[in-house]
């Protein structure tokens, strides 16, 4: 698959990782850019600089050891400090500055950040201007397509965006309204892929390769990106390329590749937060990764009560010698 630019940048392909908060740290972006994500998103970074020393938000910078280009999502919604946190995070050695105007979570909106800034596009403006105005790599954006079905903007807003200097846009083909309701649209997006030059991001219920090659083909984006098709299946961008490249399925895992593949990931969420928390969340991957499993509703509920990481590994192991797929 070819690449494609965004700013300065070159993209290896047109697969890209979605930042989905409590899941894009560094061990599932690993996974992503292993099988074949073109770029990872890190998971929401915060524009509240009075949090900006806890590990929490350490662990959300940009990270040496990442595998592709280091790109951070950042959410808020004053002008002034989501400029700081741009320039914290160029300055931790983000590559890349995500805005996050897509969130459609009650806690985030309350505070005006997320998609309720799609309500307000003289301030969308102010964010978007002082943040590409403060850091010297490329800034994107992703927005859903309006607040409601009724107010629908995503054209005007990535016009703006545009016009402020954003890079490439990603649109989710829903309004904040439809939360993660129904089905998503994509009349939207190919709209506003006509009517601007940067890149834009098809996003949205992509979760096989047949539903990304009907997007690629509908909307003429110039990428998409894959959220809730990567849990549990991080090998999703392998088996998208390869189906946009042969016309045919690639042959499933195996129940020992996967097995080899969720024993890695645990390792490294134990290596990255220590036992404790890499414990809780193995936890809610190991749903994911076992839901078509069978006999997987009873081992995930033995799962979250194992307190230690030697007996989840050893839990895993036991499992997926007797399971196969349903």
């Amino acid at each position: 698959m070819e690449s494609f630019e965004i700013g300065n940048l070159t993209i290896k392909n047109r697969l890209i990782a979605a930042p989905m908060a409590g899941i894009s740290d560094l061990p599932f972006r690993s996974l992503c850019y292993q099988f074949g994500a073109g770029l990872a998103f890190a998971e929401m970074f915060l524009a509240n600089s009075r949090i900006w020393h806890t590990q929490q938000s350490r662990q959300k910078l940009a990270n040496e050891r990442e595998l592709g280009i280091k790109a951070v999502q950042i959410i808020g919604a004053d002008p002034d400090e989501m400029a700081k946190t741009a320039i914290l995070n160029m300055n931790s050695g983000a590559e890349l500055i995500d805005i996050n105007m897509g969130c459609p979570a009650k806690k985030v909106n309350k505070n005006l950040s997320g998609s309720a800034l799609l309500q307000y596009p003289k301030l969308v403006e102010q964010i978007l201007l002082n943040v590409v105005q403060a850091v010297n790599v490329p800034v994107t954006l992703k927005i859903r397509t309006g607040w409601d079905k009724a107010h629908k903007n995503c054209l005007d807003i990535a016009q703006i965006a545009q016009k402020c200097g954003i890079k490439a846009i990603t649109i989710h083909g829903r309004t904040r309204e439809c939360l993660f309701k129904g089905s998503a649209e994509y009349d939207s997006i190919k709209q506003v892929k006509q009517y601007i030059s940067i890149p834009v991001i098809a996003n949205g219920d992509i979760i096989t390769p047949e539903k990304a090659e009907e997007v690629f083909q509908y909307t003429k984006a110039d990428a998409i990106m894959i959220g809730r098709g990567a849990l549990g299946r991080p090998w999703i961008f392998e088996d998208i390329a390869f189906y946009l490249q042969y016309g045919k399925s690639k042959s499933e895992k195996s129940i020992n590749e996967v097995k080899n593949i969720v024993l890695q990931h645990l390792k490294a969420l134990y290596q990255f937060y220590g036992e404790k928390k890499g414990l809780q969340i193995a936890r809610k991957h190991v749903f994911w990764y076992t839901q078509n499993c069978v006999g997987s509703d009873r081992f995930r509920r033995l799962f979250s009560c194992i307190d230690n990481a030697n007996q989840q590994i050893n839990a895993l192991e036991a499992f997926f010698q007797k399971t196969n797929f349903n």
